[in-house]
C-alpha cells in the first residue's frame, strides 16, 4: 500500500519560510518502491488550477523549479531502505504562495500534474500580507 503524507503546512506572515514535509512509503504496482521515484511538489489555490511547484529525482542530483518559485524554493530528499521524505524548504513566502500543497510520485521525470498518479492529502499554505 502506497502512502504520501505531507506536513509543515501552516499561517505565515509574508517574507517568512515554512518546511514542507512528505513522508512516502509502500510499494508500487510495478514493485517498485517510494525512494526509486522522482517526486514532485504541486500546489492549488481556490478556484486555479494544480500547477507544478517542484520536482527532485530519484538520487536527489536533479532538480526543477515553476519560474514563480525560483530562488526562493528548494526541494531535497532523503531516500532510506523503501522509504523517501520530500521537503520543500519555502523563504520569502508570499501572499501569491496561498495554496493547498500536494506531494506527488511518478517513476519518469515528468512536469504535468496529470503525469503523475499518486498522490498526498495536501497541506495547507496560507501567507497573509
Amino acid at each position: 500500500q502506497v502512502q504520501l503524507v505531507e506536513s509543515g503546512g501552516g499561517l505565515v506572515q509574508a517574507g517568512g519560510s515554512l518546511n514542507l514535509s512528505c513522508a512516502g512509503s509502500g510499494r508500487t504496482f510495478n514493485r517498485y518502491y517510494m525512494n526509486s521515484y522522482v517526486m514532485g511538489w504541486f500546489r492549488q489555490a481556490p478556484g486555479k488550477e494544480r500547477e507544478f511547484v517542484a520536482r527532485i529525482d530519484s538520487g536527489g542530483r536533479m532538480t526543477s523549479y515553476a519560474d514563480s518559485v525560483k530562488g526562493r524554493f528548494t526541494i531535497s530528499r532523503d531516500n532510506a531502505e523503501n522509504t523517501v521524505t520530500v521537503h520543500l524548504q519555502m523563504n520569502r513566502l508570499k501572499p501569491d504562495d496561498t495554496a493547498i500543497y500536494y506531494c506527488a510520485a511518478n517513476p519518469l521525470w515528468r512536469i504535468r500534474p496529470d503525469e503523475f498518479a499518486l498522490w498526498g492529502q495536501g497541506t495547507q499554505v496560507t501567507v497573509s500580507p
